[in-house]
């Protein structure tokens, strides 16, 4: 595992955007595994800028996202797709047919991961999966748990990360309890992977998942047995190494 050391967020967004960047240039019609959440936004608007300025070409390009709710409609502000279309997809040359996030409203959960994970073997894998980690150490939506889960499964999601995610919502309640994520197998079949995260309240998280033993436990510590990962940290989420 090859860390990068970062001087804050804006440094780590820079440095994850060129490596996403580099990943699209070599290869134009590259299978991108994306993420959601906070701390990719920053190399999202890298990547924007780029695109905007013609330094970078997406319309190639194929997307698949790590996880969405249960229960959220693609057009409410919260759901995951939402997120991508504002955060990404709006602002870049890339087909939107081209996008895939899971479908969170669908009646047949169980259809629905088998059907999300064949589309990413027909796609041929993912070249490059961008991921970030919970602060329980969780990947996706793949959460602390007694074994790790192979495919594109519905999940129930853990207390810590319920809390974890209430900023985005106006009360607890609101809060989704279950969500579908892709497996770790997928993730780990990934030809590179890159973790992006920030600040010292991801520094446990850190430290046990690039020096602790590898448990399900804590489902990002499985990425010390793949074999081309880069972690890009800022300091404080590097602190306890």
């Amino acid at each position: 595992m090859k860390i990068v050391r970062a001087k804050d967020y804006d440094d780590m967004s820079r440095k994850a955007a060129d490596i996403i960047s580099a990943q699209v240039m070599l290869k134009e019609n590259s299978v991108l595994g994306l993420a959601t959440g906070s701390s990719p936004i920053g190399a999202y608007q890298q990547l924007i800028k780029r695109c905007e300025a013609g330094d970078l070409d997406f319309s190639q390009v194929t997307t698949v996202n790590l996880d969405e709710y249960c229960g959220l409609d693609p057009s409410n502000d919260q759901s995951y797709r939402y997120f991508m279309n504002v955060n990404l997809f709006n602002h870049i040359n890339i087909d939107p047919a081209n996008t895939n996030v899971p479908n969170g409203i669908c009646q047949d959960t169980e259809s629905e991961c088998a059907r999300y994970e064949n589309l990413i073997q027909k796609l041929g894998g993912i070249d490059l999966q961008l991921l970030g980690f919970g602060h329980n150490g969780h990947i996706g939506f793949n959460e602390p748990g007694s074994a790790f889960v192979a495919e594109t499964h519905r999940v129930d999601l853990t207390e810590s990360t319920i809390q974890a995610n209430m900023r985005n919502f106006n009360s607890k309640d609101e809060v989704p309890r279950q969500a579908l994520t892709m497996g770790i197998r997928a993730i780990m079949q990934a030809r590179r992977i890159v973790v992006v995260v920030s600040g010292e309240g991801k520094a446990r998280a850190v430290r046990d998942s690039v020096r602790g033993p590898i448990t399900p436990q804590v489902p990002a510590s499985i990425l010390q047995l793949h074999r081309n990962v880069t972690l890009v940290c800022d300091e404080p989420a590097l602190s306890l190494l």
